[in-house]
This record gives structure tokens, sequence and C-alpha cells, in this order.
């Protein structure tokens, strides 16, 4: 007689064919053995041939592999509800039927919820096909993790191991109302009722899988579907843990990625009154769960955006997400030591939204102020016996620029991203030399016109100069585009040397500054002998 396995791998199955042979071939192989493997899969109504590959599976393996068929149901919940009520091992684990696992992966997870205790064990997960998957969570072993101070609000999908014991006993099931998302009130729950929760990040235990197609049905919900979905998750998650900052810190995923992403650049294309719909469910969740402690650790773009849904402001809205789509962030406002972005809405009565949505709190500085900050003009001045070259900037910032400065870069300077934008310096980066000074003016079209004065001197540097600004006491480089300017020439006054200036962005999107005599060759012999004919045929 089979004891009772260790794991049972539950398999909602709809439509995954030729992915679904791969899932199928990585369980069978697992190494924990197949004398430890139970594998329940539910064909929730497939219509490709999926339900007969699982039907090949179930004969080669009968005492393995046990395949339920079932009319389709719209979405993973039921599948997975059927499957846990006949599930008999210790543990459950979910796989999505185009995905798969790592050969040790079962046995590896087992075995650190027996050594650890654990009712929860999260296996390293990384994304195949393009498909994105969130890694701060990976980054060692842990025997035990909190919801609450961890990256586990960010993987909150149902590709985990669970104590079936856990499951039952708290009758852990799955909404089957919600098309998508219904894996995370499950995960939720059992994370906030488990005696622990452990991490293996040592091992890659599960590849998830982007269709080419990208038919995953993650992808095909429609805005108001995912809105009541994220609502029912929301208020689920608002039931388990009291108000608070537990409650925020699980929260906080929500605010960044599903309602975000209701509010990206597809939004201003959408029917007005879908607009609307939309705005009046985010405005709602904003006033009942947005603390000020979220408010204030969200970034400025989708604090705007948020508080621009709950004043339903859709005009606002719509044409914020618009222009910044096209042209990029606005301009920053920095007035008494404090740094606004200008989007729609910013202090317009009719919208009647606190200073404190549009005020930058310190995170990275992206759009008119980086990728925007565009090389008007370089050339050379002459002011004495210093010899200096002179830029001038078009940087999206308004108010008091009085703090901006060119500085030149000493000693390891912490890496910029490959693409263009506003990085922020961590504070024990070494600072900034400074070797030149900028004079601010208004320019037509919105920002500042920022002249730099730069002494020969500096630009001699290997490393070239930087541009870096103060917004709101905290120092960023701005990369700058040049966008084709010439090379100037200048010669030193009262000398024969002339020097070329090269101001362009480097690959790091930096601007560098740099300097060469330009030295005329010596006419040759012939050219020399052709001259003094040419003077003696002119007498």
């Amino acid at each position: 007689m089979r004891r009772e396995p260790d794991v049972t791998v539950v398999v909602a199955v709809y439509n995954t064919m030729p992915y679904l042979t791969e899932c199928l071939d990585s369980l069978i192989g697992q190494s924990i053995g197949l004398e430890r493997l139970e594998v329940v899969a539910v064909d929730d109504g497939s219509t490709d041939g999926s339900g007969a590959e699982l039907d090949r599976y179930a004969e080669r393996h009968p005492d393995v592999v046990k395949v339920l068929h079932q009319p389709n149901s719209g979405g993973p919940a039921a599948p997975s509800n059927r499957a846990l009520d006949v599930a008999t091992g210790r543990f459950v684990y979910f796989i999505g039927a185009d995905d798969h696992l790592g050969e040790e992966a079962l046995e590896r997870m087992v075995s650190a919820a027996d050594a650890n205790e654990a009712d929860v064990v999260v296996g390293k997960m990384v994304g195949t096909n393009g498909r994105y998957v969130h890694q701060k969570l990976y980054d060692g072993n842990h025997p035990d993790v909190s919801l609450y101070d961890s990256a586990l609000p960010f993987t909150l999908a149902n590709t985990k191991l669970f104590r079936r014991e856990l499951v039952e006993k708290h009758s852990l099931r799955f909404p089957e109302d919600m098309p998508v998302g219904s894996d995370q009130p499950f995960t939720i729950e059992a994370c906030v009722r488990a005696r622990k929760i452990s991490v293996v990040s040592d091992y890659t235990c599960y590849y998830a899988v982007k269709r080419g197609d990208a038919s995953n049905i993650t992808y095909r919900a429609n805005h108001l579907a995912r809105l009541r979905c994220v609502e029912r998750i929301i208020e689920h998650t608002a039931g388990l843990i009291p108000a608070g900052p537990q409650r925020d810190a699980v929260l906080k995923r929500h605010f960044d990625w599903e309602l975000s992403k209701l509010l990206q650049q597809d939004f201003p294309a959408l029917d007005l009154d879908t607009r609307r719909q939309v705005c009046k469910g985010v405005g709602a969740l904003v006033d009942a769960y947005f603390t000020d402690g979220l408010r204030d650790g969200t970034g400025v773009k989708r604090r705007v955006r948020f508080g621009l849904a709950r004043s339903g402001a859709v005009a606002e809205l719509t044409r914020a997400i618009a222009e910044e789509t096209e042209h990029g962030a606005p301009p920053f406002l920095l007035e008494g030591g404090r740094a606004f972005a200008t989007y729609p809405g910013f202090r317009d009565p009719s919208v009647g939204l606190d200073d404190r949505f549009y005020e930058v709190l310190g995170e990275t500085v992206a759009g008119r102020l980086s990728a925007g900050t565009r090389l008007e003009s370089a050339d050379w001045d002459q002011h004495g016996t210093e010899l200096s070259c002179v830029l001038n900037l078009r940087a999206g910032i308004t108010g008091d620029t009085s703090s901006a400065v060119v500085a030149l870069a000493q000693g390891a300077m912490p890496q910029s991203a490959d693409k263009a934008g506003a990085r922020k310096l961590p504070a024990d980066a070494p600072r900034p030399q400074r070797v030149g000074t900028l004079t601010a003016d208004a320019a037509e079209g919105g920002g500042t016109l920022l002249t730099a004065r730069i002494p020969l001197a500096a630009t001699r540097s290997k490393r070239g100069v930087r541009l870096y600004v103060d917004v709101a006491g905290s120092t960023y480089e701005i990369p700058v585009r040049t966008q084709g300017q010439p090379m100037p020439l200048a010669r030193r006054w009262g000398s024969t040397d002339p020097h070329r200036v090269a101001a362009s962005p480097n690959t790091k999107g930096r601007l560098v500054i740099t300097t060469a005599p330009l030295w005329e060759p010596k006419p040759s012999v012939g050219a020399r002998l052709r001259r003094t004919l040419s003077r003696s045929k002119r007498k």
C-alpha cells in the first residue's frame, strides 16, 4: 500500500499546450522521488489537447498522477479548490501549467519546511521568455521571514509550498469569482497564519514562463476586472491585519503595483465612462487605505495619480499621464527648501489636492529634469588669462536654482544605470567637487536656462565634467543630451594655439566635456616653396 506522499502538486490546466508537457516532465523528474510525490491535475475544460496529455501521463504513472476533468470555470481558482479537496500530501504546492520546476525544487523545499518547522516555504522563482519576477526576496536562505518587514508582499503568487494541515485548519480556498489575482487572498492569509515562513534562495526552484502569445490570464484582464479584483484583495487583507504599519507594509505592494498599473499610459485611451469608473474605484481605495505613511513612501508620480483619481479629476489625470508619456515629467518647482513636481492640478482650487501629493520626497528624480535636460550651446570665453568653456543648459527646474552646481567627480563615484535618468547620490557617496557655477534665467517654454562657466583646467580631467543639482536637500547626477551640438573651436587670445571643446554624452548618459589643443601642421617643403614662388610672382 502506497504511503502518504510528502507533497501534492496542484496543477490547474486550461489550454496550455505545448508548455504543459514540459511542466509535467519537470514534476515526474523531481529528485524527491515518485514514491514521495502526488500530482493532482484538473483539466478546466481545455480544447487544445491538454486534457488528453494529462490522461497520457496518468496512464504512465497511475500511482502518482491523478487527473480530474470539469467544464471551464473561467479561472484557476475552481480547479485549484477541487484539487485541494482530494490532495493527500503533508504539503501542497501549486504550479502554473505553463511553468516548470528545477529538478531538486520539491526535495529542497520539503527539507527546509521540516528543518525549520515552517508552514510556508518560498523557493527561488525566476522569469523566462521576458516574464518579470521580483527578486529582492531571494537575497539568501532564510529560515524565518516576516510578511511585514521583508520583500514577501511583492511575491504573493501561490507558487509556494504550504503545510496542508495549515490549509485545512483555516479552510483556506481560492475565491472563485476573481478572474485574476485569486491566489493572493489565499497566500496572504496563509502567511498571516503561518508559524514560520522560510525562503530557499540558493537553488532556482521555479521557472515562470511568459507565453509567446502573451495569453497568460494575467495579461488578458481589462481595467475594470482588475480593479474589482484588487478591491477584493485589499479588503480581504484589511480583514486579516489591523490598521497600522503591518497592514501598510502589505498594502504598499497593491498601491505600487496593481493600482498603479491601472493608471499607466494606456489609461488615456480608455473611453470616458471607463476612466471615470476606474478613478472612482481607485479613489475609494485611496480614501480608505492610503495612509499618510503610504502616501509619503510612494513616489511623486504615483502619488499624484492616486490623488487626482481620489479628487475625481479625470481630465487632469488623463492629461498628466498623456503629457508624461510624451514629454517626461514636468518641471520641478524649488520653493523654500522643498521641491514640487508641477503636474496638472497643482495648486488648482477646483482639484483641491494638498501640496504634499506633488512634493518630491527624496525619491529618484526622473523625467524632464534628466532625459529632457539638454545642451543649448557650448562655446569658449576669455576672462583675463582664464579660458573657460561656457555651456547653456536647459533644464526642467523653476524657482530658486541657486544650489545648482557643475561639479567634477573625484574618486570612485557610484555607477549610473545605463538608461538616462537623474540618479540620487547615496548619502555616503563622495561629494562632487565644485568646478563651476550656474546662473539661472527663465527660459521660454518653461524650465530654466542654466549657464555654466567651466575653467579649462577642469575639462582636462579623464572623468570629464558632470552636471549635479540639489533638489530638496538631495544631490542628483543629471545626464545631459547634446543633440548633436558641434564641437566649438576657441583660440587663446594672445596665443596661436587653438583648442577644441567636445560636449557629448557618454554611454552612461553623462555629459562629458573634453578639450584638446589643435596643432596646425607645419607646411611641407613643397608647400613652403610654392608659397615663396607665389609671393615672388606677386612682386
